[in-house]
């Protein structure tokens, strides 16, 4: 996983300078780079379209945006950083003084030195986002002010990888791809979706996996009412976020709490025995919150490493590429396909003789442990799976109940059912 690591941490560099928003050529470049690496269905929905309770906005790009002074040194330079722009800003050309600008200028004072994310998507207005020690270090007089940018009817546009499984039923796994250049939220959960479906892709997985890729809050409402006549296909999601730094794994459960997807991500992190922090759902968050609204209420959570504004770098110029690592990544990463690996593996059986206890040896099953490290635990795994295999009980709750490693309970039932005592 330390190369995946190090690939994560390069496709996070790469997406990092671009400018994105909630619509825009900046979202387009992403998912091209994203296209690099696992083919996308691109849709482009347009300014207007009602979508639940909402409409697609108008789409905004950007070329250019300052604050220079007297003598033409640009004091904000978008083009240094796309965090220097308030996210939306209606065009503007202006020269004015200092006091006046103040109205639009936004910094962090308890962090002088960082620059703030700040948007108005839904309320047409201007502003920049700079240093609170550059803005001390402004003198009063009159500054030029330019944001060469436009706000007009276009599209929305949002991305899907889809890895075919076995079965139709689908697990989503969204990421939203709306922040500029913040590492952290999220292009770190846009590189972990990235590479656990290549990842998938190379296996044989039991479910469907469906990638999105979309801007936040609009995107997933886009796509939820582009899909309500198949949204009883999806059983199983996770959102993917704030997923580099150096904190550890919290997963939220999702508005069901007990969710099948909350039973598996609750086991593969106790079983793990990393230092994890299982939350309770709030309606507030990232998509989690669209998909688990009471009309669709799926069984989505949502991983993270630290949660959304629980770092002090979280919406700032602090959340840069050096403030993720290769290895949070990777470790992201791992529990996905740990998880998955469960979700996928997760099946009821009926004992096909479960009138007293089966003889296992003369079927060969005891012969089949010898030499095993592990020989007694995956006897009693056998034992518990017949137990258990009354078709309401999944192999999650024989190995929740026996205390046994889900995969090797897993590969008991395997084993029994070549022997034919128990049917899925």
């Amino acid at each position: 996983m330390t190369g995946s690591g190090e690939e994560m941490h390069e496709l996070v560099r790469r997406m990092y300078p671009l400018c994105r928003s909630i619509t825009g050529d900046g979202v387009r470049a992403t998912l091209d780079i994203v296209g690099e690496y696992v083919p996308l269905q691109v849709h482009e929905v347009p300014t207007g379209t009602q979508v639940l309770d909402w409409t697609v906005p108008q789409e905004w790009n950007i070329r250019d945006a300052y604050v220079a002074d007297r003598t033409g040194r640009r004091v904000v330079d978008f083009t240094a950083s796309s965090l220097h722009v308030l996210g939306y800003s209606v065009p503007v050309s202006a020269t004015l003084p200092l006091s006046e600008l103040r109205g639009h200028l936004h910094t962090l004072p308890d962090h002088p030195s960082w620059v703030p994310y700040r948007t108005s998507y839904y309320k047409p207005e201007w502003g920049f986002c700079l240093a609170q020690e550059i803005l001390d270090a402004m003198p009063d007089g009159e500054y030029e002010v330019c944001v060469d940018s436009t706000l007009a009817d276009g599209h929305l546009t949002y991305a899907e990888h889809v890895v075919r499984g076995q079965i139709a039923d689908e697990v989503i796994v969204s990421c939203h791809v709306c922040h500029p250049s913040l590492a952290n939220d999220n292009l770190a959960g846009v590189a972990v979706a990235t590479y656990l479906a290549r990842a998938l892709a190379e296996q044989n997985p039991y479910y469907t996996y469906r990638f999105l890729f979309a801007p936040g809050t609009i995107g997933a409402i886009t796509w939820l009412a582009r899909n309500a006549e198949r949204i009883d296909r999806v059983k199983h999601g996770l959102v993917l976020a704030c997923a580099g730094d150096r904190g550890e794994l919290t997963y939220k459960q999702s508005r069901r709490g007990d969710a099948e997807i909350d039973r598996v991500m609750r086991h593969v992190l106790t079983a793990s025995e990393r230092p994890h922090t299982i939350r309770e759902f709030t309606p507030y968050g990232y998509d989690e919150r669209q998909f688990c609204s009471p009309g669709f209420d799926l069984g989505v959570g949502s991983l993270s490493r630290t949660p959304y504004a629980g770092y002090p770098e979280y919406h700032t110029s602090a959340d840069n590429p050096d403030f993720v690592t290769p290895e949070a990544m990777a470790d992201t990463l791992a529990l996905c396909r740990e998880a998955f690996a469960v979700l996928d593996g997760n099946r009821r059986y009926v004992n096909l003789s479960p009138y007293g206890e089966p003889q296992l040896g003369r079927r060969g099953l005891y012969d089949s442990l010898g030499g095993r490290s592990d020989a007694k635990q995956a006897q009693m795994a056998m034992l518990w799976v017949l137990s258990l295999s009354d078709g309401e009980h999944s192999l999650l709750d024989v190995a929740e109940r026996s205390g046994l490693p889900f995969d090797t309970v897993a590969a008991a039932a395997g084993a029994l059912h070549r022997a034919e005592l128990i049917k899925a």
